[in-house]
C-alpha cells in the first residue's frame, strides 16, 4: 500500500508540461527524419528499414527507459553521481583504443548492428557530478580556488577523452557548464574574457590577408580593441575614472603622433607603435594599483597582457593545431573563402532550402531539395532545412518556440528546487539545450562552423535521443520529489 501511495505521488508531481514538450518534439522529428530520408520508393514511416522507422524504436526505448528513470528513487542520482560520472570517464577513455575509426574519429562503441557515443552519455554523467559536488556540505565555488579546481576538472576531464577520440564538436558541448558556473557565482568577468578570446580569434583570422601599418589588419584592428577594453575596464570594472581618462589621453595623443607622422612620410611598424604604447600603460596602470592598492587594475593589466599574448597564439592555432578541413570551414563561415562545391556545399544548400520554403513552406514531403538529397547528411545535423524547406517561416519559427518554451520550463524546474543538487543539474540539463540549440541552426544557416551538433530530439541516431531523455527526465524524476524535501516546508 506504502509503493502505490509513493508512485501514485510521483506521478501527481511530475511536471506533465515538460513531458508533453518532450512528446511533441520526439513527435515533430520523427516527421522530420521521415520527410528528410524520404524518396518515392517506400511510403511507410514505420518501416523499420528506414530512418524514421528505426528512430521511432529508439522513441519507444527512450519512453521505457524515461519511465525507469522516474520510477527509481530520487537518492539515487545524488548518493551515485559520482561511481556514475567514473564509469563514463572509464567508457570513454577505453573508446579512444578500441573503437572503429570513423570518418576520422575513433568515438563510437560498436557492438553488432547497435553502436552508440559514449561522449553523448557523459553529459549526464557530468552533469550529476557536477551536481553532487555543489551540494556538498558548505561547499561554494568562490570560497576558495580549490572549489573552482574541482568544478574545472569534472568538466575538462571529459573534454580531453572526447579530444582525444578526435570528435571536437561533443567536446565543446560541455563548454556549456560555464553558464552553471556563472549562475553558482563565478565572475562575469570570465565570460567577458572567452567573449573577448572568441572576438580576437574571428578578427585576427579573418582580417589577415591584408596589411596595415606593417602587420596585418586583423591584428592591428585587434591591438585597437585590446586598448578600448582596457579604457573601458579601468572605468566600468576599476572604477577609476582619472586612470581611465589618462590611458585614454594617452592612447589618443601617440595614435595623432604617429598619424601625423605617416602624413610626413614617417611610417610607423605597427608593432612598434601598439606594444610600447600598451605596455607603458600597464605599467602607469600597475603604479596606481600598487599606489593606492586597487587590487581590480592588475587584474585589468593581466588580462591585457593576456589578450597580447592569445593574439600572437591565433595564427600558431589556427595552422598547426586545427586540421585543413576545420580551418576551411571555420574561413567559409567568416567568408573568407567561396567554396560552394565542397567545404561550403552542406550550407549554402541548406541556406538554399530554408530560403526555398518561403513563409508557409512547400508542405509536408514536397521539398525538391529534401527528395533530389541536395543536402548530405541532411537527416542528421542539418534535419532544420527540412523543416525550413517544406513547413516554411511558420514551421521554423514553431519549432523554435517549442524548444525555448522547453529551456524556459527547465530553468524554472531547477529554480524551484530546494536544495543545490537539483538547481545545479537543472541548470546543466538547460546549458546543454541552449548551446546544442544555438549550435546546430547557426550552423545551417552559415553562422556557425560545421562542427557535428545534432539538433535535440530531431536530428536521427540512439545516442542522443537517448542522451538528452535521461538529462530531462533525471529531473523530472528530482523535481518530482522536492516535495519531501526538508527545505520545502
Amino acid at each position: 500500500m506504502e509503493s502505490r501511495n509513493t508512485n501514485h505521488s510521483l506521478f501527481r508531481h511530475i511536471d506533465w508540461i515538460t513531458i508533453v514538450l518532450y512528446l511533441i518534439l520526439v513527435t515533430a522529428g520523427v516527421f522530420s527524419i521521415y520527410a528528410a530520408s524520404y524518396d518515392f520508393d517506400h511510403a511507410s514511416i514505420f518501416a523499420f528499414d528506414e530512418f524514421s522507422g528505426k528512430q521511432i524504436r529508439w522513441i519507444g526505448l527512450s519512453l521505457a527507459l524515461a519511465v525507469m528513470l522516474l520510477v527509481f528513487d530520487s537518492r539515487i542520482y545524488e548518493d551515485y553521481a559520482f561511481p556514475i560520472y567514473f564509469t563514463l570517464l572509464a567508457i570513454m577513455a577505453v573508446t579512444i583504443f578500441v573503437a572503429p575509426d570513423i570518418k576520422g574519429s575513433r568515438s563510437w562503441l560498436v557492438f553488432g548492428p547497435m553502436s552508440f557515443q559514449p561522449a553523448e552519455f557523459g553529459k549526464f554523467a557530468t552533469s550529476l557530478a557536477l551536481a553532487r559536488l555543489f551540494s556538498s556540505y558548505n561547499f561554494s565555488l568562490n570560497a576558495s580556488r580549490g572549489n573552482y579546481a574541482k568544478a574545472l576538472a569534472i568538466i575538462f576531464v571529459p573534454v580531453v577523452l572526447i579530444l582525444a577520440q578526435k570528435e571536437t564538436g561533443s567536446a565543446l558541448a560541455y563548454m556549456a557548464l560555464f553558464l552553471v558556473l556563472y549562475r553558482e557565482g563565478m565572475s562575469g568577468m570570465v565570460l567577458l574574457t572567452a567573449l573577448c578570446a572568441v572576438v580576437i580569434f574571428v578578427v585576427a583570422v579573418k582580417y589577415s590577408g591584408t596589411m596595415f601599418m606593417g602587420i596585418p589588419t586583423g591584428e592591428a584592428v585587434v591591438f585597437m580593441l585590446i586598448m578600448a577594453l582596457m579604457v573601458l575596464l579601468l572605468s566600468a570594472y576599476c572604477r577609476h575614472g582619472v586612470a581611465a581618462r589618462n590611458v585614454f589621453l594617452w592612447f589618443a595623443a601617440t595614435g595623432i603622433v604617429t598619424w601625423i607622422l605617416s602624413l610626413c612620410g614617417i611610417d610607423v611598424p605597427g608593432l612598434a607603435y601598439f606594444i610600447p604604447v600598451i605596455i607603458v600603460a600597464c605599467l602607469y596602470c600597475v603604479f596606481i594599483s600598487l599606489r593606492n592598492k586597487v587590487r581590480r587594475m592588475l587584474v585589468t593589466v593581466g588580462g591585457i597582457i593576456a589578450a597580447i599574448i592569445f593574439l600572437f597564439s591565433v595564427n600558431i592555432t589556427f595552422t598547426s593545431i586545427l586540421r585543413e578541413h576545420q580551418q576551411k570551414r571555420i574561413m567559409v563561415t567568416l567568408g573568407m573563402v567561396d567554396d560552394p562545391l565542397d567545404t561550403g556545399y552542406n550550407v549554402n544548400q541548406a541556406k538554399i532550402a530554408i530560403g526555398s520554403g518561403g513563409f508557409a513552406g512547400k508542405g509536408f514531403l514536397n521539398g525538391t531539395q529534401t527528395k533530389l538529397k541536395y543536402v548530405p547528411e541532411q537527416h542528421t545535423d542539418f534535419i532544420y532545412c527540412t523543416i525550413g524547406e517544406e513547413q516554411g517561416f511558420i514551421g521554423s519559427t514553431a519549432v523554435l518556440l517549442l524548444f525555448l518554451t522547453l529551456i524556459i520550463r527547465v530553468i524554472h524546474i531547477a529554480e524551484r528546487q530546494p536544495s543545490a543538487f537539483g538547481r545545479v543539474y537543472g541548470y546543466c540539463v538547460a546549458s546543454f539545450f541552449i548551446f546544442h540549440l544555438a549550435i546546430n541552426i547557426g550552423m545551417v544557416i552559415g553562422l556557425c562552423p560545421v562542427i557535428g551538433i545534432p539538433l535535440p530530439f530531431f536530428s536521427y541516431g540512439g545516442s542522443s535521443l537517448w542522451s538528452f531523455t535521461i538529462l530531462l527526465f533525471i529531473l523530472l524524476r528530482i523535481d518530482a520529489s522536492r516535495r519531501s524535501h526538508p527545505a520545502y516546508f
